[in-house]
């Protein structure tokens, strides 16, 4: 569904008669949702259940993609696109939360690295929603049949997966809350900062998150306006960057496990560097394509580790993972609007500068997140 809406997102400019600042405007809606999904997935994991929690959160994303599309085609209506986009991104935050703190339960009772493989399958869902918006621009299949046909798809792969769901974390992750102490949540949050060294792994996800975001949202549109790519071909530029992050999330829980977070990520890091400048300058096409290679690759595992980083503790898991997950969600979703509003004045290339910037920072700090004491406790086997 996501990469649907991502790579039809030229069509929706054109149908809402967008500029490129009011597209930056109607991702920030889903950026206000997902914060919100967030800040609730810890009541709404406790209430439901992880099982239940995923199965009601893929019905509604699925009903919500759907009628994205009839608020985007039928309606033309900017104002009930945006308040869909909230409901959205309260959702698909709440339930991602949910699923990487089971994913990040199984990790810990298996004994190895497996979150970036994970990650990987959200990115096979991505490749195959690029390709198949490619492909219904290039037949020129309105927005609506669009997200209706990913929506209805996704409830009905989401009903039937989910039951393999395993609910593990919740005798993984035991609470450790203590009566009266939710009125001090800001006391538990700074000694949750504070404990395995949580800021950095933060400030290290965020960096990483804010490089992906960008090219979720901007990478079709800056393939069409700045580049002169149709459509079609613009979402086969977000294909090859989705594709790339796939094999980046296959292979690198291998690699983690065989060379360590620190080398493994640093790299990485480096070649999304070189990727992102090289789309930038490209001279030719293929270059476009080498570029948002490279960015994909680059981008691939800053996440997923840092979810599973995150969760490397007997009680304080799901919390931290929230934690982890705001910071990644904020820079992630907030990060396109901004880039929305530079590339009005600027040009997207130009904002793209930006978004290079921010990881050569992240680059600086990852050595020093990596090395943090979560790090190095080894996933405890679960009898």
């Amino acid at each position: 569904m996501f990469a649907t809406w991502v790579a039809r997102l030229p069509a929706v400019r054109e149908q809402l008669e967008l500029s490129t600042a009011d597209v930056g405007v109607l991702l920030f809606s889903m950026a206000v949702g997902s914060i919100g999904g967030l800040a609730f997935a810890p009541s709404i994991l406790a209430r439901l259940g992880i099982r239940r929690g995923i199965r009601l959160g893929l019905l509604t994303l699925g009903v919500a993609m759907s009628l994205l599309g009839v608020a985007t085609e039928a309606l033309g209506s900017t104002v009930s696109a945006m308040a869909i986009l909230v409901v959205y991104g309260f959702v698909f935050s709440a339930t991602d939360v949910m699923m990487n703190v089971d994913g990040a339960a199984l990790e810990r009772s298996l004994g190895k690295t497996i979150l970036p493989m994970m990650h990987a399958f959200f990115s096979f869902g991505t490749i195959v929603g690029a390709v198949a918006g490619a492909g219904a621009a290039r037949l020129g299949i309105d927005v609506m049949l669009n997200f209706a046909g990913a929506g209805v798809l996704t409830m009905g792969l989401g009903l039937f997966f989910v039951r393999n769901v395993s609910g593990r974390a919740a005798s993984v992750e035991p609470s450790i809350e203590k009566p009266g102490e939710h009125r001090c949540w800001h006391r538990r949050l700074t000694g949750l900062m504070r404990e395995g060294n949580l800021l950095l792994i933060g400030l290290m996800v965020a960096g990483l998150a804010f490089a992906e975001g960008t090219a979720n949202d901007w990478l079709t549109i800056a393939s069409v306006d700045d580049h002169g790519f149709s459509e079609a071909t613009g979402a086969l530029v977000f294909g090859a960057f989705v594709a790339a992050m796939t094999v980046g999330r296959v292979f690198g829980g291998p690699l983690i496990d065989r060379m360590g977070h620190k080398r493994v990520l640093v790299f990485m890091g480096v070649l999304g560097l070189a990727g992102i400048v090289l789309f930038i300058v490209a001279p030719a096409p293929w270059a476009v394509f080498a570029g948002a290679v490279l960015w994909g690759l680059g981008g691939s595992l800053g996440f997923p580790v840092g979810m599973s980083v995150a969760a490397a503790h007997p009680t304080n898991g799901p919390r931290r993972v929230g934690i982890v997950a705001v910071f990644g969600y904020s820079s992630m979703l907030i990060g396109p609007p901004v880039l929305g509003f530079l590339g009005e004045h600027f040009g997207v290339l130009r904002a793209f500068i930006l978004v290079a910037g921010i990881l050569l920072l992240t680059l600086l700090i990852t050595p020093k997140a990596t090395a943090a004491p979560a790090l190095h406790q080894a996933p405890q086997r679960v009898n």
